[in-house]
């Protein structure tokens, strides 16, 4: 017999959950977590990309015990790749079959082969209607929403709103109230999402993480740099993001960072290391060329300032 994973009874209940799969959540995403599990509203999340939005879905659904179905949004995207089509190839196998059978000769016949070929065992499902016939409740991603073309906004809102899913030949699949899809939305707002999709979300800005929060990630996630190491390297990246870069470095640059030091043996930050692995941080040629036309230099030094400065 298959259940429902438990919603957890608290926001420090959610914290903890999160935790134990390695996602480091601070307290007001942790509450946006803890009120979409418990009211059964969708999560939608913004913010930069590299904040953890995605690997928040993913971490639920280790944390709950459920299957992840994922939509990864690209322009051009269509009902076939998210939600359902139909088996063409199986279809015209059963046309053959009637009329090698001179099965379609009357109309009783070819109603019973119209309803043979729009039947639900025609149908390949993709993720969204997944979603709606599990048994258990999934932890479905709706990923970089933004980069969707604005259409498929509207034709989300049947699955956000009213857990259903409308097919023209075959009618309203519909998710069970004991199993409904925990939907977590994200955006790395390259695009203004439409209002009636948000209105039928929780909304939460995911931010860059606090320098304590950001130490805590890395050292979970990059493990066996030095205590030195991971600090000044938070530091430096915490600096970066304060200046106008046309890609600031997320998160996910940071644990890239950290481990590509490690790689190098390097058990501090120095000039040629973080020169020689910018392409590590930045994605960017003009982002790169700002940073070594003088930057590098100047927040090492302004890092070991307050390493002193600390220090007494």
């Amino acid at each position: 017999m298959t259940t429902n994973p438990s919603i957890p009874a608290s926001v420090d209940a959610v914290i903890g959950l999160l935790a134990s799969e390695d996602y480091v959540s601070d307290r007001r995403l942790a509450t946006a977590v803890f009120l979409g599990l418990s009211l059964k509203r969708p999560l939608f999340l913004e913010g930069e990309p590299g904040v953890g939005k995605t690997e928040l879905a993913k971490a639920l659904a280790r944390a709950l015990g459920t299957r992840l179905l994922r939509v990864q949004c690209y322009e051009g995207l269509d009902i076939a790749q998210t939600a359902y089509e139909w088996n063409v190839a199986r279809q015209m196998m059963e046309i053959r079959l009637a009329e090698a059978a001179h099965d379609v000769s009357d109309a009783a016949a070819k109603e019973r082969l119209s309803h043979s070929l729009y039947s639900r065992d025609m149908l390949i499902e993709r993720p969204l209607l997944q979603a709606l016939t599990q048994d258990v409740s999934p932890v479905l991603l709706i990923d970089e929403l933004d980069r969707a073309d604005e259409p498929f906004d509207a034709f989300l809102l049947e699955v956000l709103a009213e857990n259903q899913l409308t097919i023209p030949e075959l009618g309203t699949v519909k998710a069970s109230t004991q199993a409904t899809p925990i939907v977590v939305i994200t955006s790395n707002r390259t695009r203004e999402i439409h209002d009636a999709l948000k209105r039928r979300c929780l909304y939460h800005w995911v931010d860059y993480p606090s320098v304590e929060r950001e130490l805590e990630i890395v050292r979970i996630r990059a493990p066996g740099a030095s205590d030195r190491l991971y600090a000044e390297v938070v530091a430096f990246v915490q600096r970066m993001r304060t200046i106008d870069l046309f890609k600031s470095p997320g998160i996910a640059e940071t644990i890239d960072w950290v481990n590509a030091l490690v790689a190098l043996n390097a058990m501090s930050l120095d000039p040629a290391n973080v020169q020689d692995t910018l392409g590590v941080l930045l994605k960017h040629r003009d982002d790169i060329v700002k940073m070594q036309g003088g930057d590098v230099t100047r927040f090492l030094a302004e890092l070991r300032e307050s390493g002193r400065a600390g220090a007494r």
